[in-house]
């Protein structure tokens, strides 16, 4: 039987020095929905030139020079570690303004923030990029509303993520949109990434459990736990927040998540208070960020949890600015309820 859903150009605009990671992943979240949906997606690596780059992991690859027609549904420009004023060249600059007047959505990959933004098509606009760059890019380009640690931003149709796994999630939220939830979890169960992290939770947020509810009143609540963890969610104002009864909301995070509404919120803020420690920031800040009454309180979830106190676990886990180390992975977030908040 032949499909009568479209097929979707999508286009990667890459160069000389892109993060390798910036462009696989996403593109392989497109490959594997083309695997649940056959045919859903036509993917095409660009450059402005055409002909071979060489990634960030010094592999070269080839790609095809942006045509000079022809409508595309998506184009993501890629990211790279070195500074934007070496990879945002005029030539990358004009094929972005080229692409983006013949593309449905058009998006960035980490540091590719810079390129539109240099091409004008964040000014006005609410966009993101890796946190480490967020400042540069704030005061580059100031008439970009720049968010500091939103994991994706959309503004219309031009999207912008953070870091390169970033990427991943802005994908997948891409392929949520196209074609709808139960495609784009068989997706991230393909890939074994987690599909946990909405577009306006913080770059230090962890991805708390394997599962993701459906699109109803349980994602409703998740959505909006994640995205103000440091908010005060109790199961009543969680419920209230859907106009359901504790009980009943309590019952479809069993049915849909195989966890309480409580437990939800305490493995969200111990994660995330885990990937502040991973990134340097002190236990204050990180109890802030992650929603907790204070360190003290903080301090006890990870006693119980781990056997050691958040300074020790910083010092464990935190590599130092030069990235000299080995940064151990996070402990999955299970067990009893971190806050009082969330009893």
């Amino acid at each position: 039987m032949t499909s009568s859903r479209p097929v979707r150009r999508i286009g990667f605009l890459a160069f000389d020095g892109a993060m390798l990671l910036d462009l696989s992943g996403p593109a392989e979240v497109f490959v594997a929905a083309n695997r649940q949906a056959r045919g859903a997606y036509d993917i095409e690596v660009l450059t402005a030139t055409g002909g071979p780059f060489e990634t960030s992991v010094g592999a070269p690859m080839v790609a095809a020079p942006v045509p000079s027609s022809g409508e595309y549904d998506t184009v993501l420009v890629v990211g790279s570690a070195v500074p934007a004023a070496r990879f945002v060249t005029p030539e990358v600059v004009a094929a972005t303004r080229d692409l983006a007047r013949r593309t449905r959505r058009l998006g960035s990959i980490c540091t590719g923030a810079f390129a539109l933004a240099e091409s004008g098509l964040l000014d006005g606009r609410v966009a993101t990029t890796h946190w480490k760059f967020t400042a540069d890019l704030a005061s580059r380009y100031p008439r970009v509303a720049v968010k500091h640690d939103a994991i994706y931003v959309r503004d219309e149709r031009v999207y912008s993520s953070g870091g390169a796994a970033a990427g991943i999630d802005l994908a997948l939220a891409l392929v949520e949109e196209d074609l709808g939830t139960d495609v784009v979890q068989a997706v991230a169960r393909d890939l074994l990434v987690y599909l946990q992290r909405g577009g306006d939770q913080s770059q230090f947020s962890p991805s708390v459990g394997a599962r993701v509810a459906e699109a109803g009143l349980v994602r409703r609540v998740t959505d909006h736990v994640r995205a103000n963890p440091q908010l005060a969610h109790t199961v009543r104002s969680m419920a209230s927040l859907v106009s359901l009864s504790e009980r009943q909301l309590t019952r479809l995070f069993r049915e849909e998540l195989d966890t309480t509404p409580g437990s939800y919120v305490a493995d969200l803020r111990f994660g995330i208070a885990c990937d502040c420690l991973r990134a340097g920031s002190t236990v204050a800040a990180a109890a802030a960020a992650a929603g907790f009454s204070g360190t003290e309180m903080m301090r006890r979830t990870f006693m119980n949890r781990l056997g050691r106190s958040p300074r020790a676990y910083r010092n464990e886990v935190y590599a130092g600015p030069a990235g000299g180390g080995a940064i151990r992975g996070i402990p999955v977030a299970r067990g009893a309820g971190a806050t009082a908040a969330a009893r």
